[in-house]
């Protein structure tokens, strides 16, 4: 009679252990079920990893320069939005800000346990008695959705920081080609003077030779050529550091070849918008605003998803046990629901929640009003720069170079002294420095502006 037992109870445990191996099938689907970041997640998976190839194949190209007989500005601000380490840790960033989302929003790995009653193994008064149970942890319907739009929000700002730094880095890469132009003009400027005064000395010596100049003529000129060269090697010293400033922005070596600058400065043109009209584009182009935005979006979503703990999590399981001799009772399902006791806790959290919403919010406000005021500044600031220059290339340049003319005949035919000339010499270089100096910072200015308004500074000018 128990052979025929055993014969029945072993049709019984079969179509239980297929009604227990249901249930734990179900819980797998549960736990594997795809969130709603996944299809975002992976559109900007696919945008990191173009911009990573991107890198890789600048870096992989040589010299960017190879073929320029002259620097210049759009092809260096390519060369260092592709070749430079700091945009690649924002890059980075981004891509880690990315594999948060399936890590937060995903659900915990279920629990799968296996328990055996050593003593029932050989008995024959007990069937073998073993249990195989799995459970799995659910959070309260929409935690895990809360939980994905912050990553999803974080995975945003730090896109928008990405592009952020593009622009910061473009700027600073458009104020570096201005420097080392400047340094090079200055150069040339001051090889002409270097010249220029040669030939006052000539004119002062022959005229000190038949008396009709003083000793002190030409000695005052050799003295203005020492002073000359002193500036010669400062502007060396000036062109090398801009030069290995834009190497290392290139991340290439310092000793690297680099092209000369261009003799002439190309000078950008407009913008013909009013500064309201150009904040208010700003402010929907600029991609730090962009950032901010995500950041308090972020912050929303954490305080709905710290409003929701105060609701329990649930945990299903299921599991067949032999432990059971009754066929019916071996076949087992469950559900634990947590109660939500720590009250103080959750509140703590749902405040700190709140208050970081706060700060997120206040951070946009505070930018903002900085978008505003760069724009409107920068406009200005800009706009200042034109009217200098144009003062210095129409009305102060062709002035200063008529003195030094009149001052050399003057000391010529002896009607003026030679430190005159040496004065108005003085002035034109001081004057054609400052012209070239007026035209870097006129480009400067726009890559300024170009950056407030949230433009690469450089690309189209």
């Amino acid at each position: 009679m128990r052979g025929n037992e055993r014969v029945g109870a072993g049709g019984g445990r079969a179509a239980g252990g297929r009604r227990a191996g249901a249930a734990l099938a179900l819980l797998c689907l549960a736990s594997g079920c795809a969130g709603s970041w996944a299809a975002p997640i992976r559109e900007q998976r696919e945008a990191v990893q173009e911009a990573e190839a991107r890198a890789l194949r600048a870096s992989e190209a040589g010299d960017p320069f190879s073929a320029e007989a002259a620097l210049a500005r759009p092809a260096l601000v390519r060369a260092v939005l592709d070749r430079n380490p700091s945009l690649r840790a924002a890059l980075y960033t981004w891509r880690a800000a990315l594999e948060r989302a399936p890590q937060v929003a995903s659900l915990d790995d279920p629990m799968l346990g296996v328990g055996v009653a050593p003593r029932s193994f050989g008995s024959k008064a007990v069937d073998d008695g073993w249990r195989v149970d799995l459970s799995q942890r659910l959070p309260f319907p929409g935690k895990r959705a809360l939980r994905g739009d912050v990553a999803l929000a974080g995975a945003d700002a730090a896109s928008h920081d990405f592009e952020d730094a593009r622009l910061r880095l473009a700027a600073l890469a458009s104020n570096a080609f201005d420097e080392y132009y400047l340094a090079a003009r200055s150069l040339a400027i001051n090889a002409r003077h270097v010249e220029l005064l040669r030939e006052f000395e000539a004119v002062a010596t022959a005229r000190y030779a038949v008396g009709e100049a003083s000793q002190q003529d030409p000695i005052q000129a050799q003295l203005e050529q020492s002073h000359a060269l002193h500036r010669e090697a400062v502007l060396r010293a000036r062109l090398r550091v801009a030069g290995e400033q834009i190497q290392a922005m290139l991340h290439v070596a310092p000793d690297a070849a680099l092209p000369p600058p261009p003799e002439t400065l190309v000078l950008p043109e407009g913008p013909e918008a009013e500064p309201d009209a150009l904040a208010e584009a700003a402010l929907a182009g600029r991609p730090d605003v962009a950032a901010a935005t995500a950041r308090v979006r972020a912050g929303e979503s954490a305080v709905d998803l710290a409003r929701r703990e105060f609701l329990p999590d649930f945990t299903l399981s299921a599991a067949y046990d032999r432990i059971w001799q009754e066929e019916q009772l071996q076949p087992f399902v469950g559900i634990s629901v947590e109660l939500p006791l720590q009250i103080e806790r959750r509140r703590a959290a749902l405040a700190q929640a709140d208050a970081e919403l706060a700060r997120a919010k206040s951070e946009r406000d505070a930018l903002v009003d900085e978008v505003r005021f760069a724009v409107r500044s920068g406009a200005l600031r800009l706009s200042e720069a034109r009217h200098v220059l144009h003062l210095a290339e129409t009305q102060q340049l062709p002035a200063a170079r008529d003195r030094v003319e009149a001052a050399r005949v003057g000391f010529e035919t002896g009607r003026n002294e030679f430190l005159t000339l040496i004065d108005a010499e003085r002035s034109l270089l001081d004057i054609e420095l400052g012209v070239e100096e007026a035209r870097a910072e006129l480009c400067q200015r726009r890559a300024e502006l170009d950056r407030a308004r949230g433009l690469v500074a450089g690309l189209d000018w």
